[in-house]
């Protein structure tokens, strides 16, 4: 097995209770979309919360370091970020981890 240093991302996002989450979800599937097109991109799952459905869990895979910084230079990132910053109940709250498990890098591809 190759040890891939890559760098998993999580986001957790709340959705203004006077906005409609359709909103947010729109924007953020676009961006998410774009996303998987980046060469360093492994994987980008969006979720929604079964109970509050005002809130979203983003989580993102980057191959290394380097591609969580290009993706944040990105075009459709930016027009995210400034879509959804209106929407949010509080701040946006990104959470780096390291990836212990599964190692292999096409662990990480959709199927």
């Amino acid at each position: 097995m190759e040890d891939i240093d890559k760098i998993v991302r999580c986001l957790c996002n709340s959705v203004c209770e006077r906005r409609k989450p359709r909103r947010i979800h729109k924007s953020t599937l676009e961006n998410a979309k774009n996303t998987r097109e980046e060469s360093l991109n492994l994987r980008f799952d969006v979720l929604q919360c079964l109970d509050d459905p005002n809130r979203f869990f983003l989580y993102e895979v980057y191959k290394d370091e380097g591609g969580f910084v290009s993706h944040k230079e990105t075009d459709h990132y930016k027009i995210w970020r400034e879509t959804v910053a209106p929407m949010m109940a509080q701040p946006r709250e990104g959470i780096k981890h390291k990836n212990i498990f599964p190692v292999e890098e096409d662990a990480f591809i959709s199927r």
